[in-house]
């Protein structure tokens, strides 16, 4: 589906909105509409289910937004989470450097990829795409150019040479993409994180900072979770949280927002054995995703090359929306970084006693930490469908439909009376509505003509509906539709809610 009509379905029925949009809206900033949080509830839920309550040794926590800046410092936030900043002189615009020049090598991978296609439909079954990609001369020497410009800006920016990642946009000739100017001023770090004061002190003294992650507010509590819940080593903390990152460029609907929700799980491991815990997380939440119906084209890994200063290992799992594949969520293996920073700052130790070596260490940590939003917008792009179907005159028509896995649609059920002016029928509607609305988030509509209820339900993703007639009345049975195969069929009234309740539980993800 189209990236612009994702967008605007999403405003259409009821899942994200521009926030503020009264005043002209505030640019980079969203607001969840009635079914957008219940989708976002629902995949919160899956997440947390599957990391906290799946395992015996992980726990959850929820830290608070404002920590001491003491923190940041010992984080390296306060030195060291720059983006390089640019701006064109013409048009006033600013813009991330480093973005810049990867959508420059963006545009070469989009004729790479035009030049597969052709390939593949040349081919046919016979077509292997790696094999193309390895001994094509014009493919081979398209990405032979990407990867020797990756090369030099991460050189570059490993460097802190800001001067020769300009002089890398100017020898691409790479313009403003609002007005087409060349005109640039020269590249200059921009601290990331949002401050504010607290109220009764004044000066530096009394500033604060929004969290831009939620991974240290879980560092700084490790010994108190450790202890209290009295837990081993190798063990999780996993967390769900807002974080504020003043972004230069925020783009792409709700991809790359200030503020956002992440949902982290950091676990804490014996040094030594944080490359198996590594490999282990990469796959199992690789897993995750598929579990969800996710197509296996759709997701793939992407192995750092430059590695944060806190990191031995990392990757992206990467998924592939309407604008190309992007980072989704990321594995890392933050050795023991933060609580080594952390211990040194405060002066408190920040160590583990470890029976079975009879010793104390610092842990090592993998981390996995997914952005909420990104997830959302990757189950909206994906289940976002439009298809031919079957009319009720034997032809065929359009039907636009969200094919959630059942787990994590917003609405499970939908109870349809045949027609909402004969009160036998509403009424029995209504009850078993009731009998639903305990177990599952139900939708009560006897709005409009049956067919355009279908189709409304189909557009917000509902997986099943429950048409009560006039021969419910007679042998309490009721029509159940099912939303992808569009099958339909009588079952009694009763039975419904084990139906539903069973056909939608995220135990299903789980099987």
């Amino acid at each position: 589906m189209d990236f612009k009509n994702v967008v605007a379905h999403c405003k259409e029925y009821a899942f994200v909105y521009q926030s503020s949009e009264i005043y002209d809206g505030l640019a980079a900033a969203y607001d969840y509409g009635p079914y957008g949080i219940e989708l976002k509830n629902n995949i919160k839920e899956y997440w947390w289910k599957s990391m906290v309550q799946m395992h015996q040794n992980i726990v959850g926590l929820d830290a608070a937004i404002f920590m001491h800046p003491k923190v940041w410092k010992a984080s390296g936030h306060v030195d060291a989470f720059n983006d390089p900043l640019i701006d064109n002189k013409d048009s006033k615009k600013r813009y991330r450097a480093d973005q810049l020049i990867e959508g420059y090598c963006e545009k070469i991978e989009n004729k790479i990829r035009k030049d597969v296609e052709k390939a593949r439909k040349r081919f046919g079954d016979d077509f292997d795409e790696a094999q193309f990609r390895s001994t094509n001369g014009r493919v081979v020497e398209r990405q032979e150019r990407i990867d020797s410009i990756l090369k030099r800006m991460n050189d570059s920016l490993s460097k802190e040479d800001l001067a020769d990642v300009k002089s890398l946009i100017e020898e691409l000739e790479i313009a403003c993409p609002d007005s087409g100017s060349k005109n640039w001023t020269d590249v200059r770090q921009f601290n990331l994180m949002f401050s504010t004061q607290l109220g009764n002190v004044a000066g530096e003294e009394g500033k604060l900072y929004l969290r831009p992650e939620t991974a240290q507010g879980i560092f700084t509590n490790f010994l108190n979770v450790q202890k209290s819940s009295r837990q081993k080593v190798p063990f999780g903390i996993a967390q769900i949280g807002k974080a504020f990152r003043n972004e230069i460029v925020a783009r792409q609907f709700i991809f790359r927002m200030k503020e956002f929700e992440q949902m982290e799980m950091q676990f804490f491991v014996r040094p030594g054995t944080e490359m198996e815990w590594y490999a282990h997380w990469k796959e199992t939440r690789l897993q995750w995703h598929k579990a969800l119906g996710v197509p296996a084209d759709k997701l793939r890994f992407h192995d750092h090359e430059k590695l944060a200063h806190y990191a031995n290992a990392a990757a992206d799992i990467e998924f592939e929306f309407p604008f190309g594949f992007r980072e989704l969520e990321g594995i890392h293996s933050r050795t023991d970084f933060d609580l080594t920073q952390h211990q040194e700052l405060s002066g408190k130790k920040l160590q583990y006693f470890d029976p079975e070596l009879n010793e104390n260490y610092v842990p090592y940590v993998v981390e996995t930490s997914i952005g909420c939003d990104r997830m959302f917008l990757a189950q909206v792009s994906l289940a976002l469908q439009e298809e031919s179907v079957p009319d009720s005159k034997g032809g065929e028509s359009t039907r636009t439909v969200m094919k959630f896995h059942p787990a994590i649609a917003p609405v499970k059920c939908a109870i349809l009376p045949l027609l909402k002016n004969d009160e036998g029928l509403v009424k029995a509607s209504q009850d078993l509505y009731s009998a639903l609305k305990f177990d599952v988030n139900a939708q009560y509509d006897e709005k409009d003509a049956i067919g355009r209820r279908y189709r409304r339900q189909d557009a917000i993703g509902t997986p099943y509906c429950l048409t009560v007639d006039h021969q419910t009345l007679e042998d309490n049975t009721v029509t159940i539709r099912e939303r992808d195969s569009l099958e339909q069929q009588r079952i009694g009234i009763d039975e419904a809610p084990a139906i539903i309740r069973d056909n939608c539980s995220v135990k299903k993800l789980f099987v």
